[in-house]
Parts: C-alpha cells; sequence; structure tokens
C-alpha cells in the first residue's frame, strides 16, 4: 500500500490541526459559555477521531490476503470510512443540533468574546492549512476531470473524507463567527444556538454525502473506463488472443482491483498453448498494472459473451 503516502501525509496534516483546534475549542467554549464554540469543538473532536479511523483502515486493509479474505482486505478502508460518516452525522451533527436547541430555548449571552474571537481565527488558519493538503493531493489524482466528478470517481475516499471534512469545518467556522457576531451586536444570544443548527446542517449534508459515497466503494465499483480499456488492449496483442471480448472490474482497495476477462482464443490452440497465453497476459498486467492484484480468464466465444453483456444490461436496467 505504498501509494497510500500521500493519503497518509493528508490524514496525519488533519490530525494534528484538529487536536490542538479541538482542545482550544474547548477551552474557550467553558470560558465563554458559547454553544457554537462547543459545537465547534465536537466538531473538531469528530473529526480527529474520524482520522484516527481512516489510519486504522488503511492498516487493517493493507494485509495480505488470507484463507478467510482470498481476495484480500481491501474494503476494510471503505466500511471505516462508511463508520467515519457515521460519526459525522451522529456525534458532529448530532450533538451541535442538541447544543443549538438548548442555547435557544434557555440563552445565556457569550462571555469573554474576544477569545471566541481569536480562537476562530487561529482554527480558521490551521483548518485551512490541512483544507489545502488535502486540496492538493486530490489535485494531483483527478487528473483532467471536474472536482465533483473527481469525488465521485475517487476510489481512495481518505482523501476526500479529509477534505470534505475540512470544507465543513472552514463553513463551520464562518457561521459560529457570524452567529457570536450577530449575538453580541444585537444582543441576541440566541443567534448563538441558532449557529450551532446551521453547523449542524452543514455536517449532516456532508455526513450524507460522504455515506453515499462509501456505500457504493462497499458494494463494489468497477474501474475506471482507461484501466479496463487498457486491460483489453494488453489482452489483446497477445498472438495466441483472438479477440479480447471485454472485462469485468471490481475495486477490492484503491490501488487492488480484481479483474475478469473474456476471451475468445485461436481455434488452433491446445490446452498447454492456452495456459502459457494466460501466464504471459497475467506477467505483462503485473508488471504494467500492479493494481490488478486478481486476473480470472474465461475462453469464450465473442457471441455468448455479447448476448450475455445484453442480458446482464437489460436486467439491470
Amino acid at each position: 500500500m505504498a501509494g497510500h503516502g500521500g493519503s497518509r501525509t493528508v490524514i496525519y496534516a488533519a490530525l494534528a490541526g484538529n487536536l490542538a483546534i479541538a482542545v482550544t475549542k474547548f477551552a474557550a467554549a467553558f470560558f465563554t459559555g458559547s454553544s457554537a464554540m462547543l459545537s465547534e469543538g465536537v466538531h473538531s473532536l469528530v473529526d480527529t477521531g474520524n482520522g484516527g479511523l481512516l489510519l486504522y483502515g488503511m492498516h487493517r486493509a493493507a494485509r495480505p490476503a488470507d484463507h478467510t479474505h482470498p481476495l484480500g482486505h481491501g474494503r476494510e478502508l471503505y466500511f471505516w470510512s462508511f463508520i467515519v460518516a457515521l460519526l459525522v452525522f451522529a456525534l458532529g451533527a448530532g450533538v451541535s443540533f442538541y447544543e443549538g436547541i438548548v442555547h435557544i430555548m434557555a440563552p445565556e449571552p457569550v462571555a469573554n468574546v474576544k477569545m471566541n474571537y481569536i480562537v476562530l481565527g487561529l482554527s480558521f488558519l490551521f483548518e485551512g492549512s490541512s483544507w489545502l493538503v488535502a486540496l492538493k493531493e486530490l489535485r494531483k489524482q483527478k487528473g483532467r476531470q471536474g472536482w465533483l466528478q473527481a469525488v465521485q470517481s475517487s476510489k481512495d475516499p481518505s482523501v476526500y473524507t479529509v477534505l470534505f471534512e475540512d470544507s465543513a469545518a472552514l463553513l463551520g467556522l464562518a457561521i459560529a463567527f457570524a452567529g457570536i457576531l450577530a449575538a453580541e451586536i444585537l444582543q441576541v444570544p440566541e443567534l448563538d444556538g441558532a449557529a450551532s443548527i446551521g453547523i449542524a446542517l452543514i455536517l449532516g449534508a456532508t455526513a450524507i454525502f460522504l455515506a453515499r459515497e462509501s456505500k457504493g466503494l462497499l458494494i463494489g465499483e468497477p474501474a475506471s473506463p482507461e484501466v479496463q480499456g487498457k486491460v483489453l488492449a494488453i489482452a489483446q496483442q497477445d498472438p495466441a488472443v483472438q479477440r479480447a471480448n471485454g472485462v469485468l472490474t471490481v475495486h477490492m482497495g484503491p490501488e487492488e482491483i480484481v479483474a475478469g476477462l473474456s476471451i475468445e482464443f485461436e481455434d488452433h490452440l491446445a490446452a498447454p498453448e492456452i495456459e502459457a497465453c494466460v501466464e504471459r497476459i497475467e506477467a505483462r498486467l503485473k508488471k504494467e498494472m500492479p493494481e490488478i492484484t486478481r486476473l480470472f480468464v474465461k475462453p469464450q466465444t465473442s457471441g455468448t459473451w455479447e448476448n450475455r453483456h445484453k442480458l446482464s444490461e437489460s436486467a439491470s436496467e
């Protein structure tokens, strides 16, 4: 899992920033009584825990295949990414919403407002730094795709999870600042609680989006058309292959793809020659596309492949 170096850097940066920010926010909330600041502290604490879960998921996913998991443990990362999304919703959004309701029903003026502003400014600086690290990593991965398309097609949830969490954090800081400022200027302490509810809504929307993306990866998403096309091209170039009919792929992890090839071999070939052909294709894929961790080859006529492919497409409609 060496390719996760960039992802780990993103998570380490987020962990360091979120832990420092969480402690600072809780201290400010204790001395000022701000509901929005307390919600922000909970948010940063949840983000810190989430970073730890993502690192744990990456560690578990790196384990080699064994007799209980013959295709590897790569999807552990997807599972823990889904858990992170649930925690953002249950703890981050849930606690923020609760705090907002409590402070609207029993409003208290925010004390020592300047401390809140200083903490919010420092938090914005640290969160922004973490956000830039995640943005830089996603920019390297996205190529020419649009940002939303890059997130939806990405098979590495660790990067976009941190990016979306940091984006939600920056928006939350802006809302917390607006709520505290409005409560101070207008002398309406309920606005501080309303800011907490606003933060909860942002976290809830973020969690739903992350859960949706993680669910797709957990169920199983195919490799990109470019990857599938390259696999077919490599198979087609072998002299023993009459036609590479198609390929079915599924991501077991960000850099772990299981592929099933349908191949029509030359009619005159004997079984040992077909076996040698498969070995050549496997060796070349291992060299040029190490992300293909498992390959299954099915001898099949092009007509049979097309008929079955059409049936599967009609069944999915």
